[in-house]
């Protein structure tokens, strides 16, 4: 496979200082491989400044859910990205995709990681769908005319994915499907949802793949949960009560969701992973920008060495989760395995971004611990990133088994 010709894009518009309350000031040089890709992570970094930006505090503080948002971003093309442009998308290498990710974590977490979810949630249709199916159903989940949401986890059931217990029973229209979900982001604002569910009794061989569209009769959902961020995504229980599915709604063969969940699962770490790095560069950018602004003993807190080198470790560790994450992006685009890859993007990537926003509420001091400044609110967004899409103990544990190789018998965990 040649190599391709990166081109090389950065932030042209960065000037000292700028970024008190937010704004950027740390240059982000970027590789991207052609120089479509580059244009296209510039446009979504414009739109996520000049839109999201200015939205995201209001919005977070008021738990308002920016479906528009999202909407806007499936006509950029985003949405459909790393899809192939049959399908609808864009036919982007994913190390594009997740660059433009990036940028719109930057300006707006809540944002990013529903992006994140919605474009996993298209996985098992754009790559185990029927033709049919993907030129019924694809289009309007690429082009965000309809927004999708990925429903595998359960009460008793989150790393656990052959201990699920949500039926799909055969019935006369194709199948009725029983059970409850949890933690599902656009829960009751999702168009389709991208539900897991046992067929038979035996686990995990039963376990398959269906989309349940948002208004299906027995189709219901709990209440919206409350969390320490994230407050404009929207996270809540799914409650299957004998939803009909028919059989052009389901995704593979029965028996091979496990397999599909899992693939799923691979390229979502890695669009939380992307966020997580979005994230981290917005608190680092805080924190620089403040730190040349704010002056103690008569000259600015960046000019301390104590400074610099906190400074310099943040900087480190989010440099460090971004060549994760592309490393890990771009053998998903040579077609090489990236398991352990994305295990270790997500594991690298979320505590960088637990530890860098943590030090930027340091580097403000008494206005980092205000809701006047964004680094509290970075702070409480960045522990979740530890958390969904498998938890950090999962991804060392994913990690320790890609290393070992297989042990013997059917592993349990969320790969």
């Amino acid at each position: 496979m040649a190599v391709p010709p990166y081109c090389r894009w950065y932030r042209s518009d960065v000037r000292p200082g700028a970024g008190g309350r937010g704004g950027p000031t740390v240059a982000v040089e970027r590789l991207l491989p052609t120089d479509e890709g580059a244009e296209l992570v510039a446009l979504v970094r414009e739109v996520a400044r000049a839109e999201l930006v200015p939205r995201a505090a209001a919005d977070e503080a008021a738990g308002r859910y920016p479906r528009d948002v999202f909407a806007m971003l499936g006509g950029l093309g985003l949405l459909g990205m790393p899809y192939p442009e049959e399908l609808g998308g864009l036919g982007q290498p994913y190390e594009v995709y997740l660059q433009a990710l990036e940028e719109v974590a930057a300006a707006w977490m809540s944002v990013g990681v529903g992006v994140s979810v919605h474009v996993m949630s298209c996985h098992p249709l754009a790559t185990w769908g029927t033709p049919a199916q993907q030129e019924r159903l694809l289009p309007d989940l690429v082009g965000g005319d309809r927004l999708g949401a990925y429903a595998l986890s359960e009460p008793q059931a989150g790393s656990d994915i052959a201990g699920l217990t949500s039926r799909a029973k055969r019935s006369d229209e194709g199948y009725a499907l029983h059970g409850t979900k949890a933690w599902v982001t656009h829960g009751s604002q999702a168009d389709v949802y991208t539900v897991f569910a046992r067929v038979g009794e035996s686990p995990p061989a039963g376990l398959t793949c269906f989309l349940v569209p948002g208004d299906a009769p027995g189709l219901g959902f709990g209440a919206p949960e409350r969390k320490m961020g994230l407050s404009s995504s929207v996270t809540a229980g799914l409650h299957l009560d004998g939803v009909a599915v028919g059989d052009d709604r389901r995704i593979g063969a029965e028996g091979q969701g496990m397999r599909i969940a899992l693939s799923a699962l691979d390229s979502g770490r890695l669009g939380i992973a992307a966020c997580a790095t979005g994230l981290a560069q917005a608190a680092l950018d805080l924190a620089v920008g403040y730190a040349q602004e704010r002056r103690q003993f008569g000259r600015a807190v960046a000019e301390f060495q104590g400074m610099q080198f906190l400074l310099a470790d943040m900087a480190a560790a989010v440099d460090s989760a971004r060549a994760t994450y592309l490393l890990a992006a771009r053998k998903r685009d040579a077609g090489m395995a990236f398991t352990r890859d994305a295990a270790v993007a997500k594991l690298v990537a979320t505590d960088a971004a637990m530890r860098v926003t943590t030090d930027a509420v340091q580097v403000l001091g008494g206005y980092g611990y205000t809701t006047d400044f964004p680094a509290e609110r970075f702070m409480r967004e960045a522990k979740v990133t530890q958390i969904f899409e498998g938890t950090n103990q999962i991804q060392r544990l994913v990690i320790g088994r890609q290393l070992l190789g297989s042990l013997g018998g059917s592993s349990r965990a969320a790969r």
